[in-house]
């Protein structure tokens, strides 16, 4: 049984950031492929230092 009265939803929490960036990305697609270039090339070089 869930409790109604929750402190912090983390699932709401998610839907909302969501949300917020597919409204942010959606008439902007370049600046989503741009951000995401920028991730993969951090965790790509986060990943490289870990296995070395």
């Amino acid at each position: 049984m869930m409790k109604k009265d929750k402190k912090y939803d983390a699932v709401q929490e998610v839907r909302d950031i969501r949300e917020k960036l597919s409204v942010k990305y959606w008439q902007h697609p370049e600046e989503l492929k741009a951000a995401l270039k920028a991730v993969r090339e951090k965790f790509t070089a986060s990943q490289k230092k870990k296995k070395t």
